[in-house]
């Protein structure tokens, strides 16, 4: 089987070695040797150990690094700034694609980047979080805009408590997401947010996304 055989089948940007083994299976005597041998041929990269990508040249579209970060760590979803700027909160483009965690912290350095994951409360984890599916990049999991400012908020520990007025300006000035987007959050999902972080802060930011939410 060759890559152009594999690469028909397989349909997506980001794969592991169990799904290799599976359109391989049959086809060659020894899977692993082949996996190696397309590695060193440049026909395959390996992101981590078990988790491959298309070689540049046998890409028809670019890697999917939602799906990437997923299958990088597993009990993982992209969060943070990443997936602020994903979902067009902050204007910066966003280099390192930063995913939440109930382990412990860690970053891989890869031929498509920097994949940082940081840790949440395992009660905070589950809620919040968006499961994205199509037919070309399969399933991902990513952060709902509301999930992921609070992940964010929650991880910059130096800002302590806050006024409503503090907090207005870290989230226009520091952050500078724009005051229509704001009025746009679910502040219901955000309270229910504070609530699974025991966090008085984002209890705090529920209060303010609710006023705005008035106001508008």
């Amino acid at each position: 089987m060759y890559i152009y055989d594999i690469k028909a089948q397989m349909g997506i940007t980001v794969f592991t070695s169990d799904m290799l083994q599976y359109l391989l299976k049959g086809h060659v005597k020894n899977i692993n040797e082949k996996i190696s041998q397309m590695t060193k041929k440049g026909e395959l990269i390996r992101l981590k150990q078990g988790v491959y990508i298309f070689g540049e040249r046998y890409r028809d579209r670019p890697v999917d690094k939602i799906a990437a970060a997923n299958m990088l760590r597993s009990s993982s979803y992209v969060s943070f700034e990443y997936a602020l700027s994903y979902h067009g909160l902050i204007p910066e483009r966003v280099y390192e694609v930063t995913s939440a965690t109930p382990g412990i912290k860690r970053e891989f350095e890869t031929p498509i980047g920097r994949f940082g994951y940081y840790t949440v409360p395992l009660k905070a984890f589950s809620i919040g979080v968006d499961w994205l599916y199509d037919d070309e990049d399969g399933g991902r999991s990513i952060a709902t805009p509301e999930k992921a400012l609070c992940d964010k908020v929650r991880a910059d520990r130096g800002l302590g408590r806050m006024s409503q007025r503090k907090l207005e300006d870290y989230l226009e000035n520091d952050l500078r997401i724009e005051s229509s987007d704001l009025s746009a959050l679910d502040a219901e999902l955000i309270r229910a947010i504070a609530i699974a972080y025991n966090s008085r802060l984002l209890r705090d930011l529920g209060v303010f996304i609710g006023k705005r939410r008035e106001i508008a």
